[in-house]
């Protein structure tokens, strides 16, 4: 039996460097630290089967060797109630979405089922008047700005912390 079997897979877009860092900065600064448990991430599935790993580890390598770089807008904030998130704008990896959608169809669950709102998450589970607050303070200077979708990175999640399992650069 693997040793991921137990575990669900979640799977994330990588992001090129310099968004990686500013998106961690601000998470690490507004992230409740007892329960910050992972670097930033734009997640695309939650809840992948572990015991599927070799299949679904396969697919995305076939995925990924014809998958160019995607260019991302990050077009704005938005409240998530008890935090805040950066919106993501890509046509491509809508695309990428719903073929790995339609791959991944067997093993989905309601949540992955949906259409991806893609976002990425630097501040939740705090008192909603400081989510607010922080809302407020990054809407004042934002301006929209580019990224760089650069592979897939597939996790075990372990009850809190994620395991990294392996990554898959985009090479089309």
């Amino acid at each position: 039996m693997s040793y991921f079997a137990d575990a669900p897979l979640i799977l994330t877009l990588t992001l090129d460097d310099a968004a990686h860092t500013y998106f961690n900065a601000l998470r690490r600064q507004h992230f409740p630290p007892n329960i910050n448990y992972l670097a930033a991430h734009l997640t695309l599935f939650h809840h992948l089967p572990g015991n599927e790993l070799a299949t679904v580890s396969e697919q995305l390598r076939t995925c990924c060797q014809t998958q160019p770089p995607l260019s991302l807008q990050v077009t704005g904030l938005r409240s998530l109630g008890r935090g805040v998130a950066f919106s993501l704008a890509c046509d491509g990896l809508l695309a990428l979405h719903r073929q790995l959608q339609r791959a991944f169809a067997p093993y989905l669950t309601p949540q992955d089922q949906q259409k991806l709102q893609p976002h990425v998450t630097v501040q939740n589970k705090v008192d909603p008047a400081a989510a607010r607050q922080l809302l407020a303070l990054l809407q004042s200077d934002f301006a929209p700005f580019g990224s760089v979708g650069t592979g897939l990175h597939l996790w075990a999640y372990r009850n809190g912390p994620w395991e990294s399992i392996t990554e898959f650069p985009f090479t089309g």
